[in-house]
């Protein structure tokens, strides 16, 4: 919204989508992308303004983990900050942007790059440079990151094409990817709700999601940022494992309650048909186009359209959420934040990733369903239907 909204404070850089917010990585964590291919010629943009909108967007995220994407391909002379401005914006990012900052990651490094980093290097802290991370090639981002969702720029992507084309003896193979394998039938993610309910004497709401919400309703919902913290990856794929391996899951064990939280929200990104199914894809984009008064029930009739199945688990995810959004004075997670981090995660489109002009609507939709769930959710109970 802030590229075509004049009235935007920082428009004037906004516009010209150097910076990106691309959705959250496989670990939830959010993704936030620059791109240098987009900056125009020095003498049109102030550098000054543009370390302030860096700032303010960073500003909006940086209470939780995040990622940084820097695309280095198309910095030229005639639009390459001066190293005087790289040394400022490194000194103005204090302990409050480093710290949740996990991983930084630099495409398609040149010497420019390599030399720049030598010069900053004794200003760098060691803690600080252990987060940089250089890709050579796009499909090595698919290892860490959740790549369909991330913003490239088509000139990045064709830079990165000829990359691989030049390559001494071709191009590189592609990343490997072990042969499908047929779900354990124990298995719990990456596998559709109804394989989950079939292996798991037919019950109705999915094991995991049980288990979470169960947690965390009874452990969490005071705690400040529910929702918004990452956790160790490794922590993650252990927690993945034994639920796929059909062991027990004690979450007092970790002593933090935030491996829960991430687990549920895990679960839901790696369904393969979103829980709000790709039909209503389209359905949900197009609410901006429906009056504001009239949108709780819009979404009322888009929420009843669901398959029962998927209508009583998103109905006993959201009663929950409701609960989580009650003890926002305590947790600070309002509707609105609980949107934010939960709309990808419930509907994404069928084929390619979701744009960025789709994340409002997707993201009104969801706090509706959390701020209005009695009334979007009251009118169909099935026989078969849960509550947390």
């Amino acid at each position: 919204p802030s590229r075509t909204d004049p009235s935007h404070p920082y428009y004037d850089v906004a516009r010209h989508g150097i910076i990106q917010v691309s959705g959250d990585d496989n670990y939830g964590r959010k993704l936030i992308v620059f791109s240098s291919c987009c900056l125009p010629p020095s003498h049109q943009l102030n550098h000054r303004r543009l370390l302030e909108y860096l700032k303010f967007t960073l500003d909006q995220y940086v209470e939780m983990d995040y990622i940084l994407v820097y695309f280095h391909y198309g910095l030229r002379s005639s639009n390459k900050p001066s190293l005087g401005w790289l040394r400022e914006a490194y000194g103005e990012f204090d302990r409050k942007y480093k710290k949740n900052l996990k991983t930084l990651y630099v495409v398609h490094p040149t010497n420019f790059i390599r030399i720049a980093w030598n010069i900053f290097k004794p200003l760098i802290s060691h803690k600080f440079g252990k987060k940089l991370k250089y890709v050579n090639y796009l499909a090595e981002l698919r290892e860490h990151l959740n790549y369909d969702q991330l913003f490239i720029p088509a000139d990045v992507l064709r830079h990165d094409e000829k990359l691989r084309a030049a390559q001494k003896g071709g191009p590189p193979p592609p990343v490997k990817t072990p042969p499908p394998r047929p779900p354990l039938p124990t298995q719990q993610f990456g596998v559709s709700l109804q394989y989950i309910r079939e292996k798991n004497r037919e019950a109705i709401i999915p094991p995991v999601i049980a288990q979470t919400v169960a947690y965390l309703k009874e452990k969490g919902l005071r705690t400040e940022g529910i929702f918004r913290r990452s956790v160790r990856v490794q922590t993650i794929k252990e927690v993945q494992k034994l639920y796929n391996q059909g062991k027990p899951v004690n979450f007092d064990l970790y002593h933090d309650v935030h491996v829960a939280a991430v687990i549920l929200k895990t679960f839901l990104r790696e369904l393969p048909e979103p829980l709000l199914t790709f039909r209503v894809y389209s359905q949900v984009l197009e609410l901006l186009g429906v009056e504001s008064s009239l949108r709780a029930t819009r979404c009322k009739q888009i929420v009843e359209s669901l398959p029962e199945h998927n209508f009583i688990v998103l109905k006993f995810l959201l009663c929950f959420l409701n609960m989580v959004s009650q003890e926002s004075l305590s947790n600070k997670m309002s509707a609105s934040n609980l949107a934010c981090v939960f709309g990808v995660n419930l509907v994404w489109p069928r084929h390619g990733s979701i744009s960025l002009s789709a994340l409002t609507p997707i993201n009104i939709f969801t706090e509706i369903l959390v701020e209005h769930f009695a009334a979007v959710f009251g009118s169909r109970c099935p026989p078969a239907q849960v509550t947390p």
